[in-house]
Formats: structure tokens, C-alpha cells, sequence
């Protein structure tokens, strides 16, 4: 088992979402669906977002689309 974070970030590096944090997770393929919400429950706008994996002793930051 190993601890998990993952979060969304918008292009100025302001924190988004948290969509996973501190859950143990097994290792394998996992799904985590983002509804394009803030974590105020405000619908976000399109446009270009970085999500941030952090997992063990790794970090994995990725560019991403969001499209409504």
C-alpha cells in the first residue's frame, strides 16, 4: 500500500482541486474522474490545467485540457 496524493493546479500554479489525498492506494491501474469543479463546488473554465501525482517517492506533474 502506499500513500497517494493527486491535485489540480491552474496555469499561475494556483491549487484548483484536491482530488486524492493521503489514501492508501494498492498497486495497479487506477481511475479518478475530476467533474471540472474547484474545491469551493465552482465549475472551473476550459482551458489548460496541470494535475500533480504524487505517489511513494515519486512526482509526476502532467499538462492537461479541460473542455466544455
Amino acid at each position: 500500500m502506499t500513500i497517494v496524493s493527486l491535485t489540480i493546479y491552474d496555469t499561475l500554479g494556483k491549487k484548483i482541486a484536491v482530488l486524492i489525498n493521503s489514501q492508501e492506494q494498492s498497486s495497479g491501474i487506477h481511475h479518478v474522474i475530476w467533474n471540472g469543479e474547484n474545491s469551493y463546488g465552482e465549475k472551473v473554465s476550459s482551458g489548460i490545467y496541470f494535475y500533480q501525482l504524487i505517489a511513494a517517492n515519486s512526482v509526476i506533474t502532467k499538462k492537461m485540457m479541460m473542455l466544455k
